[in-house]
């Protein structure tokens, strides 16, 4: 694995006016933390409620229903294990699933370039169809534009989704706790390298798989065993590092995990090593951490096992009092050395 500080030096430029807006600020890394924390938010002021989870909880008399939104730019739109329409039905989903919500409805809006090609715009709707069946959710509303040519890269689309709260879980990241272990449903990395090495026509064959998965059986698998979870996300933009900065930042506690307990499959492993890259800095699509009460951790890898989307679910380490670091890593040598924050990320467009 490459050193993480080689990753920080991503200058934010400036002109006559001031600082401008970077690729590295859509990149789920310190950039983009700083952009919604001292732009947006104060800007927005009183009309911002959420908080900056994955999706925001709204209280009702009768329940409780949780919002996500998001839009899906990547590219190539068709990638080894999906593409950009069943990436923007999951991802949504991902996000209303580990906010601790059952998704119940999505919009659909789709920004299409002039020029666009009317098949490959069925094989992108075909493939939202499939992916809202399987999940079992239903497109209620939705809209669509056209651009001129050049002002987007063939079809943008945005997802909103809708889900309504699991009884009695109460999640968030505040919660995490010392001895709280740590826990990832699956190899890691594998949709940021699968983009990149699509994008790039790199040839490797087989050509890496992206994890592009909804993980709607896993979060019922730890549902009905009554685990006590303190927080889940799935690790998209940024991978693994970014998720561990936030929750360490929330919690005030540090979060370390141990390289030779990390799952990271053979090509994606090979890739990272071939080309200089850190699968902890990869994007996920359809594998998340979570932190877990000591007790119950046991359990709930057991219960994540029995669903062959999280079959290679594994403790990689666990929540302790804040050491001089918020994030660390045990290196094979018993070495732990601190994990920076990534600034943006190692290649754009992967989401």
């Amino acid at each position: 694995m490459t050193d993480s500080h080689e990753m920080g030096s991503c200058p934010v430029p400036s002109n006559s006016q001031g600082q401008i807006i970077t690729l590295a600020h859509g990149e789920g890394g310190k950039l983009s933390r700083q952009l919604i924390e001292e732009v947006i938010l104060p800007v927005l002021g009183e009309s911002a409620i959420g908080s900056q989870e994955d999706a925001a909880v709204i209280e009702l008399p009768q329940n409780r229903i949780h919002i996500s939104t998001d839009s899906y730019v990547v590219t190539p739109l068709f990638f080894p294990g999906g593409d950009i329409g069943s990436l923007a039905i999951n991802g949504t989903v991902n996000d209303l699933l580990v906010s601790g919500a059952k998704p119940q409805w999505l919009t659909l809006s789709l920004i299409i370039e002039e020029g666009f090609s009317l098949a490959v715009l069925r094989d992108v709707l075909s493939s939202i169809s499939r992916a809202t069946r399987e999940i079992g959710i239903k497109i209620v509303t939705g809209d669509t534009k056209v651009v001129p040519h050049g002002a987007v890269d063939g079809i943008y689309i945005n997802t909103t989704g809708v889900g309504i709260s699991f009884e009695s879980v109460q999640m968030g990241s505040r919660n995490l706790q010392p001895g709280d272990q740590l826990i990832v449903t699956g190899p890691i990395g594998q949709h940021g390298i699968a983009i990149l090495s699509a994008r790039e026509e790199l040839g490797f064959e087989p050509p890496p798989q992206s994890d592009c998965q909804p993980l709607c059986e896993p979060v019922k698998k730890l549902l009905q065993a009554d685990v006590s979870i303190r927080a889940m996300r799935d690790a998209t933009r940024g991978g693994l590092a970014t998720v561990l900065h936030e929750w360490a930042g929330s919690c005030g506690h540090t979060l370390m995990i141990e390289e030779e307990k990390l799952p990271v499959a053979k090509q994606t492993k090979a890739v990272c090593e071939l080309l200089g890259l850190d699968p902890l800095f990869s994007a996920c699509e359809g594998t998340m951490l979570l932190a877990i009460a000591k007790e119950d951790a046991a359990n709930a890898v057991q219960a994540l096992r029995e669903s062959e989307i999280s079959r290679e679910a594994t403790i990689i380490g666990e929540v302790q009092v804040r050491k001089s670091a918020p994030v660390t890593i045990r290196r094979l040598l018993g070495i732990e050395q601190p994990i920076d924050e990534p600034v943006g990320s190692q290649f754009p467009r992967i989401c």
